[in-house]
């Protein structure tokens, strides 16, 4: 099994990072704007289109309002198992660490997804920090 873990630091209130992630139906539009393109909210899912075209449905597994943490499963495609998550650490007042974990099989898929979430949180990065500076313009 592959377990990626991806970690930024975020020029962001802690709160502004958590409202965007914990709105799982807006990727597309809170979080990662471009790198996903679209996602329509299933019955306890959501189906993702991401830039790239790949299309993915998850299982939200949990979305943790007392830890910022949302957790969610990869059904179908090219992984026999995916599970991640995703979780806002303070950091100070004003700013947070943003955590990204996935753990899959077929460990030959693993260097395809490690880079999509890298480029991901750098996008994560970006948006929330516009986010936080035109909130406080």
């Amino acid at each position: 099994m592959a377990s990626i873990r991806r970690e930024v630091q975020i020029d962001a209130r802690p709160e502004t990072a958590w409202a965007a992630l914990r709105d799982v139906g807006a990727l597309h539009t809170r979080l990662v704007p471009g790198f996903v393109t679209d996602t329509r909210l299933e019955d306890g899912a959501r189906v993702v289109t991401f830039g790239n075209g790949m299309v993915a449905r998850e299982l939200i597994v949990d979305v943790d309002d007392a830890a910022r943490r949302v957790v969610w499963s990869v059904v179908g495609g090219r992984m026999t198992h995916h599970n991640a998550s995703a979780q806002v650490f303070p950091n100070g007042a004003t700013d947070c660490r943003f955590v990204w974990i996935a753990d899959l099989l077929r460990n030959e898929v693993a260097p395809s997804i490690a880079a999509m979430m890298e480029q991901g949180i750098a996008v994560i990065k970006e948006t929330l920090e516009r986010t936080e500076r035109n909130q406080m313009a």
